[in-house]
């Protein structure tokens, strides 16, 4: 919120509108810009000063924090933190009814495309009647209609970041992505494979200690590697864990989202109109190929910012 100070130099009074924000590394930093009365601190182009300030102070945090490489060039984690701050200021400078509807309008689109990209049937009209209006469409797979009713739940409790990177939540969120399906709770007890990719998943007696493995090496680097660099990497592993006897696409895509949002990024969509490339991305990794799958996700965090949240950016 921008405030008003009177600063006295050389023995005159001057106003200035100040803002204060903090970076991710918890350091305050306050931004003042002089005014001529108190009315104009609310002004339309006083405010975009003091984004446009912000975005230079993340800029300039994550450019000395990240390291770049091919994929992660100072320009883009540039352009990835511009995009953090407009979702910032976007979700504090709207009403609760106003982010709501921009959520449950998320959560439809993330619920059908995620959802699809496993094979489910309904389409986006037939998603959006299950969730808005309760109502199920006739002729319709019950587990479908269920996987859609739990992925709601589960984006849920993603937005109000109750879910955390810990094998505990992982558990927790699969079992409501998987309830009234006839999938088993818990970790596999059989084996099981992944499609389109010519690799063995992690055999169900070493699920639970390669899944320890994966939390434990997310916990070291989390603070160290930028967040969608990491985010990529540990989606990759999960799913070549394959930890669920079903349900681990779901799973693995809402968790993508969980490590955006605790560090204030905002979240992305995998569309099933580009299954076949995140696919090919997934497969990438098995042979030691991971920036095939950091492109694919920077990609989709922009296009999502894009058609998700941007429109909304020039009117607060």
């Amino acid at each position: 919120m921008v405030s008003t100070k009177t600063k006295k130099i050389k023995g005159k009074n001057y106003l200035y509108a100040e803002y204060s924000f903090r970076l991710p590394n918890s350091k305050v930093k306050k931004i003042s810009k002089l005014i001529k009365k108190k009315q104009d601190k609310d002004k339309k182009e006083i405010k975009d000063y003091f984004l446009e300030k912000e975005i230079e102070a993340y800029k300039k945090y994550a450019s000395n924090t990240y390291k770049t490489d091919s994929v992660f060039t100072k320009e883009k984690i540039e352009r990835i933190e511009s995009l953090k701050v407009e979702y910032k200021n976007l979700i504090k400078n709207i009403t609760k009814k106003q982010m709501k509807d921009i959520l449950d309008r998320f959560t439809i689109n993330f619920t059908y495309e995620s959802n699809a990209i496993e094979g489910n049937s309904l389409t986006l009209k037939d998603v959006t009647f299950i969730l808005n209006e309760n109502t199920v469409p006739k002729g319709k797979d019950l587990r479908e209609v269920y996987e859609t009713r739990n992925t709601r739940i589960a984006n849920d409790l993603l937005f109000k970041n109750k879910i955390k990177i810990t094998i505990k939540d992982i558990i927790k969120l699969h079992s409501i992505l998987i309830k009234d399906t006839g999938v088993e709770e818990g970790f596999k007890k059989l084996p099981n494979v992944l499609a389109m990719r010519n690799v063995k998943t992690t055999p169900p007696e070493k699920v639970d200690e390669e899944m320890k493995k994966l939390i434990n090496w997310y916990n070291k680097v989390k603070e160290k590697e930028h967040p969608i660099k990491i985010a990529s990497e540990f989606h990759g592993k999960f799913e070549r864990i394959h930890p669920f006897e079903d349900g681990n696409g779901r799973t693995g895509r809402i968790i993508i989202n969980a490590m955006l949002l605790e560090v204030g990024y905002p979240p992305i969509i995998i569309r099933k109109t580009m299954r076949i490339a995140y696919f090919s991305a997934l497969e990438a990794i098995d042979t030691g190929h991971k920036l095939k799958l950091e492109r694919f996700l920077l990609n989709k965090f922009e296009k999502t910012f894009k058609n998700f949240f941007e429109i909304y950016m020039k009117y607060i």
